[in-house]
């Protein structure tokens, strides 16, 4: 899943050449990167990346002057639209024969792997239920012993409650698997399962609040699109 690709460009004031020497290198490095996920086969991201780079390459097309630069601009942005979306046709055609598949690594110590960083590609208006399956849901930011566990479900529920939002929760002995499924036909399964964060130095480390700052333990994440995802 891509943790953002975009590198944030120098503000903008004007057009002209300050402008475009200060847009096109993170324009270029993005691009880059969505043609080395593309080779790698990991399409999800790299579709994010060209999208990512088309935007930031229209921006240096409209702050240059010299119409030559400006028809190689034009090219560019034409061939690699033509690319995403051959991309996007390319996973829809996979979804439909229920045949998609990514997968992303996790290594060890790395960030920007946050929850929503994971599943906001595969989240939509469409979505209007998810089912959460993982064993080993025991640490403290996310439940730790059976009491505390039931305790803190059960206070989630209370506070999702608020936003029009119903958790339902059971347990089983004998569960094994680790998936998130989502009605809108998006599986994904981690090898860790949701647990795949260090746990922080302290209260007031950066990665405390917030995951993306957070180190990981390393692990794969799966991810499938599937018809019919709920289990009967």
């Amino acid at each position: 899943m891509p943790a953002g690709c975009r590198l944030p460009p120098a503000p903008m004031s004007q057009a002209g050449p300050g402008a475009v020497a200060a847009l096109e290198p993170p324009a270029v490095a993005t691009l880059k990167r969505a043609v080395e996920l593309d080779s790698a086969s990991r399409f999800q991201e790299s579709l994010v990346c060209y999208q990512e780079g088309i935007d930031l390459l229209l921006q240096v097309l409209k702050a240059t002057k010299d119409e030559t630069k400006k028809a190689h601009y034009r090219q560019k942005i034409l061939e690699y639209m033509k690319r995403a979306e051959a991309i996007k046709k390319h996973t829809e055609k996979e979804k439909e024969d229920g045949k998609y598949h990514q997968q992303i690594k996790i290594e060890e110590n790395s960030t920007g792997f946050s929850y929503e960083k994971v599943f906001q590609d595969y989240l939509n208006e469409t979505v209007t239920e998810v089912w959460v399956e993982d064993p080993y849901i025991r640490h403290v930011h996310q439940g730790s012993g059976k009491s505390q566990q039931t305790s803190s479900l059960e206070e989630i529920k209370q506070s999702l409650k608020n936003y029009g939002v119903t958790l339902n929760v059971s347990f089983s002995s004998s569960i094994h698997d680790r998936e998130i499924r989502f009605n809108n036909g998006w599986m994904i399964k981690i090898g860790r399962g949701l647990d795949y964060f260090k746990k922080p130095q302290g209260r007031f480390c950066l990665g405390y609040c917030d995951f993306d700052l957070r180190p990981c333990h390393e692990t794969t994440v799966d991810v499938f699109h599937t018809k019919h995802t709920k289990k009967t």
